[in-house]
């Protein structure tokens, strides 16, 4: 089941809207911002309901 989750990029500020898919559980990794293109390191997390959680950070420290 596909969700949208929504994060800022750690890079420009911009809150940007992602597909996530959270029927695989709990997952690392890295999508380039389509805003400026940078890449950004995702975590994505999900709860007891099936509730998707999604954090960035800047995947180049």
């Amino acid at each position: 089941m596909i969700q949208t989750a929504t994060v800022t990029c750690p890079y420009c500020w911009e809150r940007v809207e992602l597909s996530v898919d959270p029927s695989a559980g709990d997952q690392d990794y890295v999508e380039d911002c389509p805003v400026c293109c940078q890449p950004m390191l995702l975590h994505l997390r999900v709860g007891a309901r099936g509730r998707a959680r999604l954090e960035a950070e800047r995947e180049n420290g």
